[in-house]
């Protein structure tokens, strides 16, 4: 069974990501592709200051020490902004007999809204980024 890998690239947008991964988990169980259709993120640290720290998370450090207790614990309710870069890999594979469905969610999924925006990379068997794409697939968890 080839299968079919599907990047998309959401830079730091939290939001979208996971929309992306609802919409993902919705279609999984509405038309029952659970080992045809498998996703996995993968998250980019920002660059990092001289000891290896982003530069965010630094100066969030300096400024908690600097603050009592009480004032550190409501800065916790705030969402959590975040540096990463934001990777969707997606691999879809149907039997040689669904090629049909093959080519139809290969179709959509790029063209849907959350997908649509975080510039689609569409990398079959025989591609010359097929085999980094598939190892990079495998070795993420």
């Amino acid at each position: 069974m080839a299968h079919i890998y599907m990047l998309f690239e959401f830079a730091n947008d939290e939001e979208k990501v996971q929309q992306a991964r609802h919409k993902l988990e919705t279609w999984k169980q509405a038309f029952r592709l659970d080992k045809k259709l498998l996703y996995k993120l993968a998250r980019t640290a920002a660059v990092p200051d001289g000891d290896g720290k982003p530069a965010k998370a630094e100066k969030a450090e300096k400024a908690a020490k600097g603050k009592s207790k009480a004032a550190a614990k409501t800065e916790t309710h705030e969402p959590p902004t975040s540096n990463e870069d934001i990777r969707l890999l997606v691999r879809l594979g149907f039997s040689g007999h669904e090629k049909l469905s093959e080519e139809r969610w290969v179709q959509r999924i790029p063209a849907e809204e959350p997908f649509r925006d975080a510039s689609p990379v569409v990398v079959k068997p025989g591609e010359t980024k097929f085999d980094d794409t598939e190892k990079q697939f495998e070795e993420l968890d």
